[in-house]
């Protein structure tokens, strides 16, 4: 039975009325479970008037009355994540462990919003000049609007809405239309947390809506994640209408694997950082970088973990890879491995011949040796079970290769040297670094983001770059009459 996803304006599910909708599947049957409403561009001028009118008096709610909202909302994710879970396992596909991993991290964020008393204050300076004092304020922008990718349909839209909703402003989210239902899972445990009527709305669409939301002269802010060409896109669109944006875009991770790294850690953690989520996360590893002697160890133990890994249907407890979101997709990172091999690569595991379940968007995991940088399945994004070996000689080798890549979201390092460890954060240009850790996303009070390709705009997500990026920097200068020449009963001498 196929069910109809709509909008969310106003605190309840609207209809859609653009006359187009599109299937949503559940990528491990390949059944089609809903239909989605595709807004028009004057559905989204609507939402955008009604979450202008809620920011108008959302603004004035008190530091408290926003805390407590967030404070609900808390509770209520908490108490419903096994619900959520199942929700985004039967849209993405990913297992339920993964679903749940997601869960954890966008419950961060919301705890992390729920300090907004603190988070907003300003500074002030008493008597800067004589009777004068200075302070600076920071205030919300108004009605601000997401548009989210479907790998991680509940995290993504809650490391933006929280806080945003936080410092005063409306929140408009655009989901993935290939995952959609979350979103309006999500919208209503905003309800019941006590959020305003049009302080939270979720606008079903396509490129019509998000082409609306960019160029809407009442969106003051727009928050993107994605591929790169269409982060540049949402960029030079959206700030080309006078509106500010942060856009994360696509990466090519490297994990570096020093000789002297124990090699069963680098391969377990090579494993779950390019295999989770069937390699569909911004963060995963998708190029090791074996030093050295380190190649032929890192591969095999690479290559003896994979058929151990049972790719299934991500609600079944002993899944541990589920499908790829559509079949479309499962059949392009099919390709790239039909690519990687004719241009040279030694394909050691190929998830083509993997054993899988026939329906569905399944493919199994791939390993690919002696990649080189000219090969396209180093330059581009493959998003999918896919994972590239490079060798070098040497640690600078390593370095350069990653340095001289357009991406540069996250990256690894595997060694015991502290010293070596010490100078790779120092010289990789690269926006999150980890040491011994395959997928070095930021806990929720430091922010996320990549650098060049990996990013358009200079403010990274969540965090304390995301309370700067919601709100406004005012600064105040007063100064009152001396009291000594007031014409009112102050109650006490006029004297200096």
């Amino acid at each position: 039975m196929s069910t109809r996803i709509t909008h969310w304006i106003d605190g309840a599910p609207v209809t859609g009325t653009s006359g187009r909708t599109q299937p949503v599947y559940n990528p491990a049957t390949g059944l089609q479970t809903g239909e989605v409403d595709l807004a028009s561009t004057t559905e989204v001028n609507a939402a955008v008037a009604s979450a202008k009118a809620a920011a108008a008096q959302w603004r004035q709610a008190s530091l408290s009355t926003r805390s407590g909202v967030l404070f609900a909302f808390r509770e209520l994710l908490h108490d419903n994540l096994d619900e959520l879970a199942k929700i985004v396992t039967a849209e993405h596909g990913k297992v339920l462990s993964d679903a749940h991993g997601e869960l954890a991290r966008a419950l961060e964020n919301v705890e992390f919003a729920c300090g907004v008393p603190h988070l907003m204050k300003g500074g002030f300076s008493e008597q800067a000049s004589t009777g004068v004092d200075v302070y600076s304020i920071r205030q919300p922008l108004g009605v601000v609007a997401g548009i989210t990718p479907f790998n991680f349909p509940a995290m993504v839209p809650l490391w933006m809405c929280a806080n945003a909703i936080a410092t005063g402003n409306a929140f408009v989210l655009k989901p993935s239309e290939k995952d959609p239902s979350a979103s309006l899972f999500i919208a209503g445990l905003w309800k019941k947390a006590g959020l305003p009527d049009g302080v939270f709305t979720v606008i079903q669409g396509d490129k019509e809506a998000v082409d609306a939301l960019l160029t809407h002269p009442d969106i003051a802010a727009v928050s993107f994640v994605g591929s790169t060409p269409i982060a540049r896109y949402i960029y030079e669109t959206g700030t080309a209408a006078g509106k500010r944006v942060q856009a994360l875009g696509g990466a090519k991770n490297h994990m570096v694997v020093l000789p002297d790294a124990d090699i069963d850690l680098a391969a377990d953690s090579a494993v779950n950082a390019a295999y989770g989520a069937a390699g569909e996360r911004c963060m995963a590893i998708s190029i090791a970088v074996a030093v050295g002697d380190a190649g032929d160890k890192l591969v095999d133990a690479i290559a003896a973990r994979l058929p151990k890994l049972t790719v299934g249907d991500g609600t079944d407890p002993d899944t541990q890879m589920g499908p790829l979101i559509t079949r479309e997709h499962r059949d392009k990172v099919r390709g790239y491995i039909d690519t990687g091999a004719a241009e040279g690569a030694t394909v050691v595991v190929d998830g083509r011949e993997t054993d899988v379940p026939a329906d569905g968007f399944f493919l199994g995991c791939t390993l690919l040796d002696n990649v080189t940088a000219d090969m396209t399945v180093y330059t581009d994004e493959i998003f999918g079970p896919v994972l590239g070996v490079v060798r070098v000689e040497t640690y600078n080798e390593a370095v350069e290769l990653i340095n001289s890549n357009q991406f540069a979201n996250g990256t690894a390092i595997f060694t015991r040297d502290g010293g070596a460890a010490r100078r790779f954060q120092f010289d990789v240009q690269v926006g999150m670094v980890g040491i011994n850790v395959p997928i070095p996303v930021p806990v929720a009070y430091y922010s996320f983001g990549g650098w060049k390709a990996s990013l358009f705009g200079d403010t990274h997500m969540y965090g304390p770059e995301g309370i700067n990026f919601y709100t406004r920097g005012k600064v105040v200068t007063s100064k009152w009459p001396d009291p000594a020449t007031s014409t009112i009963d102050l109650g006490f001498p006029r004297t200096r």
